[in-house]
Formats: structure tokens, C-alpha cells, sequence
């Protein structure tokens, strides 16, 4: 299953962990001082403007490094896709920049290198995402390329060809992958059929791009009113809307829109899954459920209570099951939200000796959030935590550019970069115990296992009748 977290967020990421490791090893001295008082959040100038054929333009000026991020994101990614040929937009995507109807992919990575730029291109759930930069007096240049990959790319025969082996080897990999086998059989368990649960490639689609079959499914995806384009860096607002004419302006939607994606399911049946891997020595669990778009009300309160219950160094399910147990040395928890659902899930990996315990755990864990409110403590690191983190990654000007095509993907505005932290803020006890009720009850959560049958089965059956996931 693809995800959307950066190189630079992980570090991020594993960097506060670290920092929270070193905190929980070390005690604090007594009679500390209390927490100062929160500064106002910075929240930058995004000037907005839709050009006359629908394409949504935000530019955020910046001082700093002398560089400029672009982020072009289009509606429609995996979960547009057919049934019979999942994740085809991925294997365009990857495309785009290997030819165009002018340049070769030779010519393309010449002129990235030319002007200091990077390039990658990708498709989430819900988007076709291209990420680039460059130095900022290259601005031009660098819009130009973005435009040129994304309206008039070719799919040059040798290139599909190159890009079909690849993909076929990558899914012999991930198939041996017991982490990804688990996410397939999550993704299955919580969205039923429903296209979140078929995010990634199989056989049929990477067997079903050609030339022709990528142009099409570009030509029908990439419409400018269903399109957002967000630079930031040292620019001027006005200059590089005058640049969006000039490059995007001639864009023109072709065809019928894409009709919008079906709302997820925010409940389900819950499942008992077994994902047979012989002679395994260790168990890969997943434990969780659907939940909430990220445009629900609950997205904020339910994303400081998964802080608490397994989202940091000092969550519950970290100091039970690593610090306390001593079953897995890096279980966590996540809540994702996209544009039309989100699910909760905690991923668990333990040797096969203590599988049936640390299912016992995480019941009695996430029926905890409910019936244990969160002290005042746990409610003030998880703020902290979920505040840092945004408003460290946030800094990182390309982190902030995807934050804000992100949002938009999402269907959020752009003031909620101002305002998240402000509101995760607020969150209550009374409210992390209301995200229990609502989303922790064990009775709730389905659960996979990619396992050895025989050296676990016996743990198993006191949590129901596993069924073997056959995708």
C-alpha cells in the first residue's frame, strides 16, 4: 500500500522519537517550571486565483533559501481506477516525465539538473500528485518542464516497456513482503470493495499499459478544473501567477468529468484474516477499522487520541506492549484520513510465541481509551506532539507545499494550515474518550495476521474463526 509520508517526515518523525526515548530514559529534575504561555501560530499569505479554464492556482511567497517548490495535484487517482485493472493511474504517473511530445526523458532530466530541480510524480487514493523544484531563478524554467510532463507527455513505447519489467519485479518483491501483505488484506478488511481497498498494482494492470491505454487514461484523468497548482518559495504572487498563464493557461478540459468517488464505509463487519506465510518466526498483526474522511469533525479530536493510544514514544500501546511486555520493539498506531473516508489501525509485529498476548493487549488497550480517561499528562504531550511535528514539517518548504495540495485533495481549505494546531489544541478528555467509544471498541476492530498457521492457530482461536485472505 502506497503512503504519502516523506523521507523528511520520517526523519522528522524518528527524530522526535528519539528525543522522547532520551526523555523517558533520563527523568525530568522536580519542580520544573510550567509550560509557557503558546505564541501565535505563523500562518503564511496564500494568494489564490482560478485561471479562466477552472485550473485553482495558490501561490505562498517566501523568504529563505532562493528556491521554488511546485505541487500540481489532479482529482482522480487510484480510486478512480477500473476494478479489473488496479492502480493503472500509478503506472502512468511514473511515466510522465519519460517523454513528451518534445523532449526526450534524456532531455527532461538535462533540464532539471540545468536548473538545480528534482521531479517525481505519483499517484494517492485520490490524486495524481507531480512534486517538483528548483533554484528560484529558474522559476520559468522549472514551470515550463511541470507543464510540458503533465499535458503533453508521450508514453514512448521503449519507456512502457521499461517501466512493465520493472513493476513486475517490484510486485514479486512486495508479494515476499509481510508488511505489505498485511496492508493488502487491512485494506480489504475495512473498505470491502469499495476502491481504497485496491490501491496497488497487480499483474493485470502493469499487463494492461501500453502506449495508447496510458494516453487515454492521461487524457481523461488531467482537466484543469479539476486541478490545483500550489508554488511556494522566493516569488513574487503576481509574477508567478503572470508564469501559470503563460505555461497552464491554454490547458482545456476534453470530455465528461470523472464522476467523484463514493464515500467509503465508516463501519464494518469485523474481520478475522490469516495471511499464510510458512516458517515464519514472528506474527505480522494489523488491528483496526474504518473511520472518517478528513473533512469529518472528528478528524482532529480523533488524531490527538490515537497520539495517545499509539501515536508517539509515550503512547499506551508503545509503553505496554514494547516497554512494559516486551513483545515487538516498534508497535504504533495511525489514523489516516483522505478525501472520501479514513481507517484506524495499529501494526504490531511480534515473535509467534506471544501473537495470542499481544492480541489480549491491544483489546484491552483500545477498549482503554474509552473506560481509562487520558490524564492530563498524556492530553498535553499528545497536543504537543501533534503540534510540533506539523509546524516542524511545515517549515520544510516542500513538506508545506504537498501539506497544502494535500488539503485541497482532501477538500479542506487552505486556513486550516493555520488553524489545525489552534484546534488540536482545544481537544478535551471528555473528546479522546468520545474518539474511544466511537472508534476504539475492541469489539470493533477487524484483525489480520500474516503468520505461520501452525505455530499460532492455537493462539488465534480465542479472537473467532480466522479465515485465510486469499486476494
Amino acid at each position: 500500500m502506497k503512503t504519502n509520508t516523506t523521507f523528511k517526515t520520517l526523519a522528522l518523525a524518528l527524530g522526535l522519537a528519539l528525543a522522547g526515548f532520551a526523555q523517558a530514559a533520563t527523568p525530568l529534575p522536580k519542580d520544573l517550571p510550567a509550560y509557557g504561555p503558546d505564541k501565535p501560530l505563523p500562518t503564511p499569505q496564500i494568494a489564490q486565483r482560478t485561471l479562466t479554464n477552472g485550473l485553482t492556482v495558490w501561490v505562498v511567497p517566501r523568504d529563505g533559501l532562493p528556491k521554488v517548490n511546485v505541487a500540481l495535484a489532479v482529482l482522480g487517482g487510484t480510486a478512480a481506477d477500473e476494478a479489473a485493472t488496479p492502480a493503472l493511474s500509478e503506472m502512468m504517473a511514473r511515466l510522465l516525465n519519460e517523454g513528451t511530445a518534445s523532449r526526450s526523458s534524456r532531455d527532461i532530466a538535462e533540464a532539471l539538473q540545468a536548473i538545480g530541480g528534482d521531479y517525481s510524480a505519483g499517484t494517492g487514493d485520490d490524486s495524481i500528485n507531480i512534486r517538483a523544484s528548483a533554484l528560484a531563478s529558474h522559476a520559468s524554467k522549472l514551470l515550463e518542464l511541470v507543464a510540458d510532463t503533465a499535458l503533453h507527455p508521450s508514453f514512448p513505447a521503449n519507456e512502457v516497456a521499461l517501466a512493465k519489467a520493472n513493476a513486475l519485479q517490484g510486485l514479486k518483491v512486495q508479494e515476499a513482503d509481510p508488511d505489505w501483505q498485511a496492508q493488502r488484506a487491512f485494506g480489504h478488511a475495512a473498505y470491502g470493495e469499495h476502491p481504497y481497498s485496491r490501491d496497488s498494482l497487480n499483474e493485470a494492470s502493469v499487463q494492461a499499459a501500453s502506449p495508447d491505454s496510458l494516453r487515454a487514461l492521461h487524457d481523461a484523468r488531467f482537466r484543469p478544473d479539476r486541478a490545483l497548482l500550489v508554488i511556494v518559495g522566493r516569488i513574487d504572487a503576481n509574477a508567478a501567477f503572470h508564469l501559470v498563464e503563460q505555461q497552464f493557461g491554454g490547458w482545456k478540459a476534453t470530455g465528461k468529468a470523472l464522476a467523484d468517488t463514493a464515500p467509503a464505509p465508516r463501519e464494518a463487519a469485523p474481520q478475522r484474516l490469516l495471511v499464510p506465510r510458512d516458517g515464519a518466526v514472528q506474527s505480522n498483526i494489523r488491528y483496526g477499522r474504518p473511520a472518517v474522511p478528513a473533512n469529518d469533525p472528528d478528524y482532529i479530536p480523533l488524531t490527538v487520541a490515537n497520539t495517545i493510544l499509539g501515536g508517539g514514544f509515550t503512547s499506551r500501546i508503545t509503553q505496554d506492549i514494547r516497554e512494559d511486555k516486551g513483545y515487538s520493539y516498534s508497535p504504533w498506531s495511525r489514523f489516516s484520513a483522505n478525501r472520501v473516508g479514513g481507517s484506524t489501525l495499529a501494526s504490531v509485529d511480534v515473535r509467534n510465541e506471544v501473537t495470542g498476548a499481544t492480541l489480549a493487549e491491544l483489546a484491552k488497550l483500545y477498549d482503554g481509551m474509552a473506560s481509562q480517561p487520558a490524564s492530563a499528562e498524556e492530553l498535553t504531550g499528545a497536543k504537543r506532539l501533534v503540534g510540533g511535528i506539523y509546524l516542524l514539517r511545515n517549515q520544510i518548504q516542500g513538506a508545506l507545499t504537498g501539506t497544502l495540495a494535500n488539503y485541497w485533495v482532501d477538500g479542506l481549505p487552505p486556513s486550516f494550515l493555520g488553524s489545525y494546531v489552534a484546534e488540536a489544541n482545544k481537544v478535551t478528555t471528555e473528546q479522546v474518550q468520545a474518539m474511544g467509544r466511537k472508534y476504539f471498541a475492541a469489539k470493533d476492530q477487524s484483525i489480520v495476521v500474516v503468520g505461520d498457521a501452525k505455530a499460532i492457530d492455537a493462539q488465534l482461536k480465542p479472537y473467532g474463526t480466522f479465515t485465510v485472505f486469499k486476494p
